[in-house]
């Protein structure tokens, strides 16, 4: 979620009427314990808005408004830092590089995608593509195609390895507000930020104008939770709740939905550690989120 995205949403659903949904999810009923990995600062001011593990034994988080990307180890340690123009999303590529959206600050004059070796000593980013302001959420596919969500606008954009766009794919996928994006298989999922119901999408990679709702989280505009970032968690989807300060699990299948985590602060992204020291990503989330905390979640 950009900086502002928040403030911009409550202003978009406040208009939209009761949403049609079904009541808001219940508790899991899993044991959960929350603990902080890396302390914050100001809310808002050391807003930290995306993390990914690069399956090395590094999580890399970007710090948005101190326009950083930052390296930790398994036990909290900084690792590495360098400067990344309003960073947002961060994914690994199919190649093993580090992707990372710039420009993701609502002030900036461009947006798009660096890259960086996550092996390197001291990694510096490089611009891969740019011309794309507004956007916020990234995934990558097998191939290297990048999509990338856009909260103020209609369509996921598709962008090939290349830098060119598929604009048909765009078109089709004409999804108002996206925000997080992950791929499973061959199926593009997208929580939207900007709907009172808290809408999260399934878009085939195939045939994109075949969206569908999976589910939707909210059952008046006045429980609008404004989805952020999403993950493959076990055999479902992890969602994270903004306004509500939640983490949401959600059954791609049935769209059945349950709170498996609440009292976090304005959490912005969700991911599964992988090769990442002791830490086992069958039963633990990593969490960043707008008080500048990144907190593990543990179940069971």
């Amino acid at each position: 979620m950009a900086v502002v995205g928040s403030l911009v949403a409550a202003l978009a659903v406040g208009g939209q009427g009761v949403a049609s949904a079904a009541a808001a999810p219940g508790r899991c009923g899993e044991r959960t314990a929350v603990t902080v990995f890396r302390d914050g600062g100001v809310p808002l001011l050391d807003w930290r808005e995306n993390l990914e593990f690069d399956g090395r034994g590094t999580l890399w988080v970007s710090h948005i408004v101190r326009n950083r990307v930052e390296g930790y180890a398994p036990d909290g340690t900084l690792k590495a830092s360098f400067p990344v123009p309003g960073p947002g999303a961060v994914r690994r590529g199919p190649d093993g590089m580090m992707y990372v959206n710039f420009g993701v600050n609502p002030l900036a004059k461009d947006g798009g995608v660096m890259r960086f070796d996550p092996t390197a000593a001291a990694p510096r980013a490089e611009k891969v593509f740019g011309g794309t302001p507004g956007i916020n959420g990234l995934a990558i596919d097998s191939t290297g195609n990048f999509y990338l969500s856009r909260e103020l606008a209609t369509g996921i954009l598709k962008v090939r390895p290349d830098g060119t766009r598929d604009e048909e794919w765009t078109r089709k996928a004409d999804i108002f507000g996206a925000n997080g994006l992950e791929i499973v298989g061959d199926q593009l999922y997208a929580s939207v930020l900007v709907d009172g119901s808290s809408p999260v999408v399934r878009v085939p990679l195939a045939d994109p104008a075949r969206h569908t709702t999976v589910t939707r989280l909210s059952h008046t505009v006045l429980d609008g939770k404004f989805l952020d970032d999403l993950t493959l968690f076990g055999d479902g989807l992890v969602v994270a709740a903004f306004r509500s300060g939640e983490l949401i699990r959600v059954d791609p299948a049935t769209g059945r939905s349950c709170v498996l985590v609440d009292g976090l602060r304005m959490p912005t992204s969700v991911r599964v550690p992988r090769a990442f020291g002791d830490h086992d990503g069958r039963r633990e989330l990593f969490v960043t989120e707008a008080s500048g905390r990144v907190v593990r979640v543990t179940i069971g």
